[in-house]
């Protein structure tokens, strides 16, 4: 009987110890949830400025310079694509008006000719096309390095969490133009890329 009363008492204060604990426990999971909810209010004391994506973009020097001579190799293009499809309709057209004196195998082997000049004349189309985009997705690339390298540099010089990308049906739907820094990053983002070509 003794030993049992004695069993029962370890067991009461394990009980009692292990619903102090829980209880322990509680205190800290409310506390746990209070330094939540300073982190959230901490949260709502960020920084946060945004830039309007297309303006940095188009206002931006490099971009102009590049865009312009891509517009320049783009319309050289157009022209050496142009003579050399006028010469193949001369082609064509002299084909059409001398066919007729021809033998049926040699119209047969001209037409063959012509159809080979043909797909050769839409493969160096689609070349020219292939190597204007490629020269597009590259300056876009550049662009888009230099810029989140500026930013990187101006969130820290302005002290800074975040900066978003404000773009017309993009994530953000409204922020108080206030938060606009687009005129400063695109007025310091363009002062480095001119200090940047002097250097050169």
């Amino acid at each position: 009987m003794k030993k049992l009363v004695k069993v029962l008492g370890v067991f009461g204060i394990a009980a009692f110890a292990f619903s102090s604990c829980n209880q322990s426990g509680t205190s800290t999971d409310a506390s746990g949830a209070g330094s939540e909810e300073a982190v959230e209010v901490s949260i709502t004391d960020l920084k946060i400025a945004y830039v309007m994506t297309d303006s940095v973009i188009a206002k931006f020097d490099y971009f102009k310079e590049k865009s312009e001579e891509i517009t320049e190799k783009g319309k050289k293009f157009e022209s050496e694509l142009g003579s050399r499809a006028r010469g193949f309709e001369q082609e064509v057209s002299n084909f059409e008006q001398t066919a007729n004196s021809m033998t049926p195998n040699q119209a047969r082997a001209k037409q063959e000719d012509l159809m080979k000049k043909e797909r050769n004349l839409m493969t160096y189309r689609d070349n020219l096309m292939q190597e204007l985009s490629a020269d597009e997705s590259k300056l876009y690339g550049e662009v888009y390095d230099k810029i989140a390298d500026y930013l990187k540099v101006y969130a820290d010089e302005n002290d800074l969490e975040m900066i978003l990308s404000y773009t017309r049906g993009g994530a953000v739907w409204y922020s108080k133009k206030s938060l606009d820094v687009t005129d400063h990053v695109i007025d310091g983002i363009n002062k480095k890329y001119a200090s940047q070509k002097d250097n050169k």
